[in-house]
């Protein structure tokens, strides 16, 4: 199992992509879903090596009454469609990151975002868990390995990971970690713990 560089240049142990292909680019498309406001699009552009692509409209009143702005009163815009950006973890791994609508009105583009991922990160506020629990449940239904990243929002009062883990009603094996969405370290760090955890699978499937 490769360790995380501490930066996009130096390494500091063996390299994450030894994991998937040893001898080749693997790329890598991964997820990032949550409910509305969590922070998806904060780290998509956070962590993208590129300019990120991102489907963010100024909301309207035509959102008014159908979107649950509860706790993110001061939003001004969400993505409509979708967010997109890249980073190569080293020489070896590329990860395709897609964003993904925090509204359940547009849930329907979910499909063709997941064609192809191989893992999801589910973004979470803990000010507000319960807009979490379609999106997880909606994961576990359609089979997509996942880990929990809880975004550390300034005005969010800490809580054990544990005590997250057993609110959301999570599986023990289910990594769950604390990330700054803001932070490109940060978020890097997180999508470093996804692909362990896939690569943890992937291995453990083999074994049997």
């Amino acid at each position: 199992m490769g360790s995380p560089r501490s930066d996009l240049g130096e390494r500091t142990g063996p390299r994450a992509g030894d994991e998937l292909s040893p001898s080749t680019v693997a790329a890598v498309k991964v997820v990032v879903v949550g409910g509305f406001g969590v922070g998806k699009t904060t780290l998509v552009g956070a962590v993208s090596e590129i300019r990120p692509l991102t489907t963010e409209e100024t909301m309207t009143q035509a959102s008014v009454g159908v979107d649950d702005i509860a706790g993110v009163e001061g939003k001004t815009r969400t993505t409509v469609a979708m967010d997109f950006g890249r980073i190569s973890l080293n020489d070896e791994l590329v990860l395709y990151l897609f964003g993904t609508p925090g509204q359940e009105r547009f849930w329907f583009l979910w499909k063709g975002l997941f064609e192809g991922a191989l893992g999801a990160v589910v973004l979470i506020d803990t000010r507000r868990l319960e807009v979490s629990f379609d999106v997880l449940g909606r994961l576990e239904d359609r089979g997509v390995p996942f880990i929990v990243a809880v975004n550390c929002f300034p005005d969010a009062p800490p809580h054990p990971l544990e005590a997250i883990r057993e609110a959301l009603d999570l599986e023990p094996s289910v990594p769950i970690v604390e990330c700054d969405a803001r932070s490109r370290a940060s978020s890097r760090d997180t999508l470093l713990v996804l692909m362990r955890y896939l690569y943890d699978l992937t291995a453990a499937t083999q074994e049997r």
